[in-house]
């Protein structure tokens, strides 16, 4: 008796440890949506790592973007500088060097080429994902392809904009890490700078 006794109150405390965990994290997905929500445009500067697993590599970019959703600007200021547009329907992304745009369809296969779309996206979290929590930090998995996305883990910010850095995960094990800086949100960013104008001799590639 006293040892079924011991292992109903073990039972009920482990339910109560897994039903607090749940809670918790449907608190801080319910926190990043809820800030989310309040956010009419922000603005802010962003490094990008990459970690190619295959080739043991590590490219470091770094730039500024501007997100009005459904529009977002990304602008990679490297020695091969690139800007990409999202307008919600398509996305351009502008090689200026090259003298070269590439024009195509934006939807869930595209965050592939432009991961921190995925900032404009998070004010859905658990539509588009599977949410669990680590250390304070969400895990991400997306309930349906998106792109070769495993899992999405945020580092969240308390203040202001809710995502402080993010950690992508692809299918073959290599990682993104966004991390963003110098955030500023609802200063009514206009939307002539989400327009595309190719400058003259641009050639427009449609995918």
């Amino acid at each position: 008796m006293k040892l079924a006794v011991k292992a109903i109150i073990a039972y009920t405390l482990i339910l109560f440890s897994v039903q607090a965990i749940y809670a918790q994290t449907a608190d801080l997905a319910d926190s990043v949506q809820n800030a989310y929500s309040s956010i009419k445009d922000v603005k802010g500067s962003f490094v990008q790592k990459s970690y190619i697993k295959d080739l043991k590599r590590i490219d470091t970019y770094k730039g500024v973007f501007y997100i009005k959703p459904p529009k977002m600007r990304w602008e990679y200021r490297t020695d091969k500088p690139q800007t990409v547009y999202v307008t919600g329907e398509e996305i351009i992304i502008h090689q200026q060097k090259e003298k070269q745009a590439f024009r195509s369809r934006f939807d869930r296969a595209t965050y592939g080429q432009a991961p921190i779309a995925l900032l404009g996206g998070f004010g859905k979290i658990k539509d588009e994902f599977f949410v669990a929590e680590k250390s304070g930090r969400l895990i991400l998995k997306p309930k349906k392809s998106m792109s070769n996305i495993a899992t999405i883990e945020l580092t969240l910010n308390e203040e202001g904009f809710p995502v402080k850095s993010m950690l992508i995960t692809d299918t073959l094990s290599n990682k993104i890490e966004i991390i963003l800086s110098e955030i500023k949100i609802n200063t009514s960013i206009k939307d002539l700078l989400f327009e595309f104008k190719a400058p003259e001799g641009t050639a427009i590639i449609q995918h």
